[in-house]
């Protein structure tokens, strides 16, 4: 039996072996991933191929009649670009596969490599020109423009909308004609809400391609159609370096238009068009005149400038939704600690629900959902929103200020005579609001960030004038930069009045 002594200088003996072990290991291992990462991954067509899937991006928020899903069975998707998708991966012999996604974000999502090809009514912009390769269209839309049967200062004339509000989708080419001309456009993110807004009176009218049109705005009897501004035209893009792929999908679309496949798709889906020979016909020179590119635009002082305006929006929505949170949380806090106990009920469960509800939900609800009783203007809906999901926060901050009060405190108070609603607002208030005050802060710094959110409801605050800029510039990284920057302006003095507040607070 070996004593302790000699299984020590066993173990001093072998302890290098084993490290020398580990250490070869570990090159071995290094070299091994090395060569395999010399193996460059297939790409474009060859990745298609080799997966056997043709992986295609989406929104279907867009709804009816692009990619939506089938009334009667909600695990099928329908709409004329799933059936353009399936033919498209049928001419490529492999399947087709449709990736969910936010459709102002296709063409970043297709940049980093989520999907293989953008196909949801991605128009062909200059903007977008510049990022992506685009296919041959394989639709031809017109702008069209849309008011109030009753109002006729609205007409098919782009200057003579000047002054007027007029709603649209967000890097869109309806959204680029407006900014061109000096319009203020009212930014949406669905294809309905622009016309629920149009008929509660929120703007003036409403400017998007025909197919949209038709389907949401033209069975509205209080809406009429005022005309056509111009055309665009839906293709396909892939990346830059996928050629071979971009070159395949020319190639299926080419085949389908000419054997009429693409007509039958569009008259299934009651959009067929007699322009649509021009698809069909679409030549090398259509082509080139298609993707013709204008001079590309730098990020500069002007941007800086549309940036600032987004950042004066953004401080009015956080001001103006943290004052009503403070004062009713509040208000919560002492009717949960000091109310009848019904009412303390009632509030409780308005925290509850607040707190256990999405913000972005709520904001919804405020601004489209309660449309048709009460008629907020988006601001207003910003702030209330806000306001309200806060005040929840600020209660529960509130009223573990309140609880830190000694109990002694109130019961000083109220053998000096004192009233219980004196000595809550010269007692027992202010120490509590003296203790919660740095929580405050930092909710200040979170609804700063969080205002953002807003943009669903038509606010153009500091994060959306950023993405519309990014895709102006056909850059994320120099916006992206400058928005975090200005954020960050806004909230590192808050950061630091918090931190002062709390050093104040524990030499007290």
């Amino acid at each position: 039996m070996l004593s302790r002594c000699d299984r020590s200088e066993i173990r001093a003996t072998l302890a290098p072996v084993r490290a020398t072990n580990v250490r070869w290991w570990l090159i071995w291992m290094c070299l091994a991933f090395g060569l395999l990462s010399c193996q460059r991954a297939p790409t474009g067509l060859a990745a298609v191929r080799a997966r056997g899937e043709l992986r295609w991006g989406g929104d279907t928020q867009g709804g009816e009649p692009y990619v939506f899903r089938d009334p009667h069975n909600a695990d099928t998707l329908v709409g004329f670009e799933v059936d353009l998708a399936s033919a498209i991966a049928r001419e490529l012999n492999v399947r087709a596969t449709f990736v969910q996604n936010d459709w102002a974000n296709l063409v970043p999502s297709l940049e980093r490599g989520t999907f293989d090809v953008a196909l949801n009514g991605l128009e062909v912009t200059p903007a977008r020109t510049g990022r992506v390769r685009f296919t041959r269209p394989y639709y031809l839309y017109r702008m069209r423009l849309m008011a109030r049967a009753g109002d006729r200062r609205v007409r098919a004339d782009v200057n003579a909308l000047r002054g007027l509000r007029v709603g649209t989708l967000g890097n869109s080419q309806s959204h680029d004609l407006l900014r061109r001309n000096g319009i203020e456009a009212v930014l949406y993110e669905g294809q309905e809400e622009p016309y629920v807004d149009l008929e509660r009176g929120r703007t003036d009218a409403v400017l998007l391609d025909d197919i949209i049109a038709t389907r949401y705005g033209v069975v509205k009897d209080s809406l009429r159609v005022v005309g056509d501004l111009g055309d665009g035209y839906y293709a396909a893009a892939v990346r830059p370096g996928d050629e071979d792929l971009g070159r395949a999908i020319d190639q299926a679309l080419e085949r389908i238009s000419r054997t009429g496949e693409l007509r039958r798709i569009m008259a299934r889906w009651q959009i067929d068009d007699p322009r649509l020979d021009t698809i069909v016909r679409w030549t090398d020179e259509n082509q080139a005149q298609l993707l013709r590119t204008t001079e590309r635009a730098t990020f500069g002082t002007p941007h800086l400038a549309l940036f600032a305006r987004g950042a004066w929006v953004t401080v009015r929505v956080s001001a103006g939704a943290m004052i009503l949170a403070i004062v009713l949380g509040m208000l919560l806090a002492l009717s949960r600690e000091y109310g009848p106990r019904p009412i303390g009920v009632l509030c409780t469960s308005y925290v509850e629900v607040f707190r256990g509800t999405p913000v972005l939900l709520q904001l919804y609800l405020f601004y489209f959902g309660l449309s048709r009783y009460v008629q907020l203007s988006p601001m207003t809906a910003a702030i209330v929103g806000l306001g309200l999901n806060y005040a929840a926060y600020e209660a529960e901050v509130y009223r573990a200020g309140l609880q830190a009060v000694p109990k002694g405190q109130m019961e000083a108070a109220l053998a000096l005579g004192m009233t219980r609603g004196l000595a809550l607002r010269r007692v027992i208030v202010p120490q509590a609001f003296r203790m919660a005050l740095p929580g405050v802060t930092n909710d200040f710094i979170a609804l700063l960030k969080d205002s953002s959110l807003v943009s669903v409801i038509t606010v153009v605050e500091l994060t959306k004038q950023m993405t519309i800029t990014a895709v102006d510039v056909r850059s994320w990284l120099l916006p992206g930069l400058a928005c975090a920057a200005m954020y960050f302006a806004m909230s590192y003095p808050l950061s630091r009045l918090s931190r002062n507040l709390e050093k104040r607070l524990a030499r007290s």
